[in-house]
């Protein structure tokens, strides 16, 4: 199993970038027609948190034939991961995780990829887990629940968690705002960038007060959004089209970031705004993790300081990896498929891979 990872875990390596995820999760990814969705609370296509009960139901729901996959999960866990396997970037994640079978999953997998986990703590009780629906478009519907699960507080965080760190990546969400804000904070007295997603149009256009409040902080060094949650973002401007929507972010953070599923992304950085199209099959089998796999892509051209544009064109390539199979995990087929990608368009390749 060691073998299909390139980029082995380092003892005394420092990470690069670290993510704060309160709660480690585990994901469960379907395939299930369209109608599934109707039955199940939400709508399609976003991200909102449910219940231990509902959570129960919808798999209940999914009986045996849906293809199911497990896997640590988690938006930050994700371009963690990647980060890691396909770029061979140092990373941590601080996240806590419960003493069950999930959290020993979440444990293994990510220790299995290389990640750092020195800033994983473990706590009795439940860890989080998410089901995410697939349909044959590729497109996913998730479902977390949240509530009854261990999370890191923010009172427990320590300088120590971010030293000689350069990035942090977080994820918004409401129910741990306290804890995204002490990260901040103590990231920031590091020294640290840090990256913000805005993880759900659902979520936006629910509280979109605080996310501005974090925004006009100052301290969100770059933003990314879907083309949904930038919309939502300026739904009551005249104009909520992409560019409008990434003119808007960059008001507030160094680089903003607006991806546009098979329609590429957009990006602006100062007064430079690129765009670059999508990479990949035109039909996604699964969108789950695309954007957290651009992320990975996007970050790791950020810390080799490189272009805005070829960050861009890595994130595409990286995200576009992902859907390339079940899940926001890059399989060792796609991390090949990624490489070749980016030798095709002489992208900057991670250190030890071949060119």
């Amino acid at each position: 199993m060691g073998a299909e990872q390139p980029f082995p875990e380092a003892e005394a390596e420092a990470s690069m970038v670290v993510g704060l995820q309160p709660s480690a999760m585990v994901d469960t990814i379907a395939l299930v027609d369209s109608s599934f969705l109707d039955g199940i609370p939400g709508e399609p296509g976003g991200s909102i948190p449910v219940g231990i009960e509902e959570l129960d139901y919808i798999r209940r729901e999914l009986k045996e034939d849906h293809g199911e996959k497990t896997i640590a999960g988690g938006s930050v866990a994700n371009t963690i991961r990647g980060l890691r396997t396909s770029f061979g970037i140092p990373t941590a994640i601080i996240a806590a995780y419960g003493d069950d079978h999930q959290g020993n999953l979440f444990l293994n997998n990510m220790s299995f990829n290389g990640v750092n986990l020195s800033c994983l703590r473990k706590k009795k009780g439940h860890t989080a887990q998410c089901v995410c629906l697939v349909d044959h478009s590729g497109n996913r519907t998730m479902r977390p629940s949240l509530s009854n699960a261990v999370k890191v507080q923010a009172h427990e965080l320590v300088r120590e968690d971010f030293k000689g760190s350069k990035w942090l990546v977080l994820r918004y969400a409401i129910l741990n705002l306290e804890v995204i804000q002490a990260a901040i904070s103590l990231a920031k007295q590091e020294g640290l960038l840090v990256s913000l997603d805005l993880a759900s149009f659902e979520l936006v256009r629910k509280f979109k007060p605080p996310l501005m409040k974090l925004l006009e902080s100052g301290n969100i060094d770059l933003c990314f959004a879907n083309e949904d949650e930038a919309t939502e973002l300026l739904r009551d401007e005249h104009n909520a089209d992409p560019v409008a929507a990434v003119e808007f972010l960059a008001k507030y953070c160094k680089w903003a970031v607006v991806t546009l599923g098979h329609n590429g992304c957009i990006a602006k950085h100062g007064k430079e705004m690129v765009r670059v199209p999508a990479i990949g099959e035109a039909k996604a089998i699964d969108a789950t993790g695309a954007g957290d796999l651009f992320a990975s892509g996007f970050l790791y051209g950020m810390v080799k300081g490189l272009s805005l544009e070829e960050c861009c064109k890595i994130g595409a390539c990286s995200g576009g990896s992902v859907t390339r199979s079940l899940g926001g995990e890059v399989t060792l087929e796609n991390r090949q498929w990624l490489y070749k990608q980016m030798k095709i368009r002489d992208l900057h390749m991670p250190d030890g891979i071949c060119e």
